[in-house]
């Protein structure tokens, strides 16, 4: 598995979190490191990006200092946009 190129950058300078297990599960707080390994252990060879994709975007959330805030407006339904559903419809009517 190779590292993949992330577009964008950090507004404190820092650098992105490679997309390896090794740097994901680095950057997760413990308490969510055993649930990576867990995860990544019982992925297929068809499910294994996926759970690397979606675990390396919650360890950049838990690295951006407004993650809890953006997280708890997320689970509150109160964050600014549309949810995906809305978005699914609304694209599935046109």
């Amino acid at each position: 598995m190779s590292t993949a190129p992330v577009h964008g950058h950090h507004g404190d300078g820092s650098q992105p979190i490679a997309r390896t297990p090794d740097a994901v599960a680095e950057a997760l707080p413990p308490a969510q490191r055993m649930e990576f390994y867990r995860e990544m252990g019982e992925a297929t060879d068809e499910t294994i990006g996926g759970v690397l994709r979606r675990w390396w975007l919650r360890a950049e959330l838990y690295r951006d200092p407004e993650g809890d805030r953006i997280h708890a407006a997320l689970q509150a339904g109160t964050a600014p946009g549309d949810s995906a559903s809305v978005v699914l419809r609304r694209l599935g009517a046109q």
